[in-house]
């Protein structure tokens, strides 16, 4: 049986917007982060991270420092009594890096290929399950991939974000202060 997601963005919507994160010990949670993901999963959602990091394909960190990133987040998190489901990356760009990462591809958002790698690793249900980012490419990966709906945070690059939508994007999608307010608005996960 399937599971409803709530699909996070990471930088800006659950950590500080710090650029290229490949370092875990600058690692550091937004205001409200980790009780909006306990809040989430308490409330029947499965919590998926899924993050663009194109700083592989330029040089600037290795899977293996982001894999370090990601470990310090889950202790984090934990720490907070909050946990993830799942987190995955793309580490490709179009323009930059070695061969093998310097692409076009399906996962690097806006395109859905992140969302369609979730629900089939995790069993999850795309119709029943939102985006939630910082940025309209976070959430228009999540319109292609066939969510319900998509929530635009206010934290990270998401007020800049919101000024810059058009009145179609503003219609389309919700807006909500942080993480906390999220899980407010989703309630409980459908069965």
């Amino acid at each position: 049986m399937s599971r409803a997601a709530v699909f996070l963005d990471r930088d800006g919507t659950l950590l500080d917007e710090l650029g290229y994160l490949g370092d875990p010990d600058e690692l550091l949670l937004l205001p409200g982060a980790a009780d909006g993901v306990r809040a989430l999963a308490d409330a029947g959602w499965a919590v998926v991270v899924l993050t663009n990091q194109s700083g592989i394909a330029r040089g600037l960190f290795t899977e293996s420092d982001l894999a370090a990133v990601h470990a310090r987040l889950e202790r984090e998190l934990a720490r907070a009594g909050a946990r993830l489901d799942g987190i995955l990356h793309c580490p490709h760009h179009p323009e930059h890096g070695p061969p093998e990462l310097q692409r076009v591809c399906a996962c690097r958002k806006p395109a859905p290929g992140l969302f369609t790698e979730a629900a089939l690793r995790w069993s999850l249900d795309l119709e029943q399950s939102w985006s939630v980012g910082d940025s309209a490419r976070d959430l228009e990966a999540g319109d292609r991939a066939g969510v319900a709906g998509g929530i635009l945070v206010l934290t990270g690059k998401g007020r800049a974000t919101l000024a810059e939508l058009g009145p179609e994007e503003r219609a389309r999608w919700r807006t909500a202060r942080d993480l906390p307010e999220v899980a407010r608005m989703l309630g409980s996960a459908p069965r």
